[in-house]
């Protein structure tokens, strides 16, 4: 299972919110290209890097904060949060995203996803799901869609998606413990997906659980900024996962 440390960036500091709420926010570190390079420095090869500027005002804003870390670090990076339009897609891979995590845009405009899921392939697109009592949420998680969570992900994996990253926004932030159950319903209903679980970690004994459903990858926040899970404990799983 990837381990794929998360770096939430606003006004290019890197920050934790509680449960996708802005007011909530706690800056961690000013600079995120120094918490890029200590994760890599423990053997971390992926990063979950998320505009929550662009999220909000839906167009991509932090893109020089992906240039630098892109640049400086050797992490695979997913990059997300108001890439809404072919220029701003554009951005995000000459600034250096390995993949971009389309969720608002896969709701408000399903066409243009689609093209891009058509022209760049299953490798560099990513769906993201974040999930509100079962509803899809959309815009920085500001507003709640129509769309129910496991048909909206069947739609898409029928156009070409392979990967997708489940965030219940109930529990991301919270250090409560991730949404087992979801994730296992998801699994076991959904054939042939990658399941990027993400939201609510809060201890190392969490990790296997994951691995156990079949999830291909976790995304860790504010247990590792909290010192809930430390770098070392993620170093030793990569290396001989338990």
């Amino acid at each position: 299972m990837k381990i794929i440390p998360a770096i939430d960036i606003i006004d290019g500091k890197c920050v934790r919110l509680s449960k996708g709420d802005y007011a909530t926010q706690k800056t961690y570190n000013e600079n995120p290209l120094e918490v890029a390079k200590q994760f890599e420095a423990h053997g971390i090869q992926y990063l979950h890097l998320v505009d929550l500027d662009g999220a909000k005002s839906n167009q991509i804003v932090n893109y020089k904060v992906l240039e630098q870390i892109a640049s400086k670090t050797a992490l695979q990076i997913d990059f997300g949060g108001g890439i809404k339009s072919d220029a701003d897609l554009q951005i995000a891979f000459e600034c250096g995203a390995n993949q971009i995590t389309g969720g608002s845009i896969a709701v408000k405009n399903p066409e243009l996803f689609q093209e891009w899921i058509s022209k760049y392939g299953a490798e560099k697109i990513i769906l993201g799901a974040d999930v509100n009592n079962r509803k899809i949420a959309v815009s920085g998680w500001l507003e709640e869609s129509s769309e129910d969570l496991i048909p909206f992900i069947e739609n898409y994996l029928k156009k070409g998606i392979t990967t997708v990253i489940c965030t219940d926004i109930a529990k991301d932030g919270m250090l409560e413990g991730p949404s087992f159950e979801l994730y296992q319903e998801i699994l076991e209903t959904v054939s042939d997906l990658k399941l990027i679980a993400s939201g609510g970690i809060s201890t190392f004994e969490e990790l296997p659980k994951l691995a156990e459903l079949g999830s291909e990858g976790t995304i860790i926040g504010k247990a590792i900024y909290e010192g809930r899970i430390t770098l070392k404990e993620l170093e030793h799983y990569i290396i001989q996962p338990c």
